[in-house]
């Protein structure tokens, strides 16, 4: 007799454009390989699902919108509709060659709002997941302008974390998860291992400092991480600049912050 097919685990990865890029102008393929080797070698436990930012910037490598009109919300919405077809063809190419497959799903803070909406995107990423696709979601910045502003998906990971109901979201950032303020102030930044009370939380996050691409900073973190701990959804927040980032946390082999 067989035995029953292990459930997996699912988590929901959420990497900023800091990460994408490894800091520089352009998305790095070598940091999307990165990203598909990790996966590939924790698909015997884990199942992934990403929200991922960097739209805009995948533009910029073809067009400078910014130069010819002012840089207003427009603008940022039209370079996202450009960037955003370049952006998935990155990923599905980088996957692809690790025999992994990518899907795209773009959501709006409305969709979050109606019960059908909320119903159809379950359905449709359980649907993905369970044939072997990795959802790659977005915000659909076309008609949304929220994460455009202030947020660099950050909250919506948290949102659609909480409506699926994954086992853990994992915030890939450019820090080794949220240093506490003085040793971030004295130029020797010591990461908050594990966070169990909000308020002292928001009194250790540094400022609201945008990150150079994307359009959020710690505090549009812990934001998300509220949207999280409230539907009981363990959260990391490590350093996605770091080869093997996934594996080295999961193994513990790296500083990072854990909010259970």
């Amino acid at each position: 007799m067989s035995k029953p097919e292990k459930k997996k685990k699912r988590i929901l990865l959420k990497i900023g454009s800091n990460t994408l890029t490894k800091e520089s102008d352009q998305i790095s393929r070598g940091k999307l390989e990165d990203i598909g080797r990790q996966i590939a070698a924790l698909q015997d436990d884990y199942e992934f699902v990403i929200v991922s930012s960097g739209a805009k910037v995948v533009a910029k490598q073809f067009v400078n919108l910014e130069s010819t009109y002012s840089e207003d919300i427009n603008v940022k919405q039209a370079l996202t509709s450009i960037g955003q077809p370049h952006l998935i063809r990155i990923f599905q190419e980088s996957f692809r060659e690790l025999g992994l497959l990518a899907s795209q799903c773009l959501l709006s803070y409305s969709d979050f709002e109606k019960d059908v909406s909320k119903e159809n995107i379950v359905n449709t990423i359980n649907i993905l997941v369970d044939n072997g696709y990795i959802p790659i979601i977005n915000e659909n910045d076309t008609v949304a302008t929220d994460e455009i502003q202030f947020g660099d998906n950050d909250k919506l990971a948290a949102l659609t974390a909480a409506l699926l109901k994954v086992d853990l979201l994992i915030i890939a950032t450019n820090t080794n998860g949220i240093y506490t303020k003085e040793s971030f102030a004295e130029g020797s930044p010591e990461t908050i291992e594990e966070v169990d009370n909000f308020s002292d939380l928001k009194k250790e996050v540094m400022d609201d400092t945008k990150s150079s691409h994307g359009t959020g900073g710690m505090s549009s973190k812990v934001i998300a991480l509220e949207i999280a701990n409230k539907a009981n959804i363990e959260t990391w927040i490590v350093n996605g600049l770091e080869d093997n980032f996934i594996l080295n946390t999961i193994n513990d082999n790296t500083p990072y912050t854990k909010i259970e």
